[in-house]
């Protein structure tokens, strides 16, 4: 019977019936009206009936993927930054609201999950996912299994440690990848640069207007040679390409599977942490590995969700 599933973003909630093989049958998007947790749990419910009355068949559970940290046995999110959101049990709020099993994972790891069954990472058994989008995030297939680990937040590799003490990470916690790489992150700095007056091409590129500032303004002005622009671009490059090298070395994945807006839309950062595996990754570990695009865009949240819950 196919199964539902949910992609908890800190903008929308998007829910998808999904069969067996990984194919949508239906879906539906919901705007979040507001981030209370029974707010959000009704957006949930409201874009979950509406999937399931379009796809026209029942469904047996639900899987939820969300940007998280998240106890795998409870379903409870420990810290989600996006929501600003501590010690939330959703999963049991959702399993009373929608009647039905309810398994919430991080939303990389339901990504992962629907690459290896449905997209770029069929056919292997070790696959390492790295998205950087408003966050950076990861997850980790081994033997063919979700690697969660034992309070279920293995493979976070956003909240891995760059500069202990450094600037302040969404998780509350100081000097994270992501508070050096993230998109909101890397806004948040060129933002800083711009308000600073020491960086002549970020203020051409947004005509002096913060608002207009995105992760592909920092790049731009970073290659156009703006010195303060390129020390913050190439110190965040740096930092994400030997994180990833390094988790290749320990995990000798057959796949790495790089996606989300930031790598999308920014192909320096992307060449950056491509040529950083390469450079960095022990010998032994990077042999035989495929470096490539996860395959199903924002789709693969809401496929792997849907099929954990099966």
């Amino acid at each position: 019977m196919p199964t539902l599933g949910i992609d908890l973003g800190g903008t929308f909630a998007r829910a998808a019936v999904v069969d067996g093989a990984g194919k949508m049958l239906a879906s539906a998007k919901v705007a979040l009206a507001e981030r209370s947790p029974a707010g959000v749990v009704e957006t949930i419910a409201q874009a979950a009936s509406e999937a399931v009355k379009a796809a026209g068949v029942p469904v047996s559970g639900c899987g939820v993927g969300a940007a998280a940290q998240i106890h795998k046995d409870s379903g409870v999110l420990s810290v989600a930054p996006n929501l600003g959101w501590r010690n939330v049990p959703l999963g049991a709020l959702l399993k009373e609201r929608l009647g039905q099993p309810v398994r919430v994972v991080n939303d990389l790891s339901a990504a992962a999950w629907g690459e290896l069954h449905a997209g770029a990472g069929r056919g292997a058994q070790d696959l390492l996912v790295v998205f950087v989008g408003s966050g950076v995030g990861s997850a980790i297939i081994a033997n063919g299994r979700l690697l969660d680990g034992a309070g279920g937040v293995a493979g976070e590799l956003g909240h891995i440690k760059v500069v202990p003490g450094g600037r302040r990470c969404g998780c509350g916690e100081l000097g994270c990848l992501e508070a050096y790489a993230g998109g909101h992150n890397l806004i948040a700095q060129t933002r800083e640069l711009l308000a600073s007056g020491n960086a002549p091409k970020v203020v051409e590129l947004t005509g002096g207007d913060a608002a207009r500032i995105t992760p592909v303004t920092l790049e731009q002005a970073a290659e156009a040679g703006d010195a303060e622009a390129r020390e913050v671009y190439e110190r965040a490059a740096r930092f994400l390409a030997v994180a990833v090298a390094n988790q290749v070395t320990v995990l000798n994945p057959a796949r790495l599977l790089l996606g989300g807006g930031v790598l999308t839309h920014c192909p320096g950062l992307r060449r950056h942490v491509v040529e950083g595996v390469q450079a960095w990754a022990s010998q032994t570990a990077r042999e035989g590995l495929l470096i490539t695009e996860a395959e199903l865009g924002d789709d693969s949240g809401l496929i792997g969700a849907a099929l954990l819950a099966g």
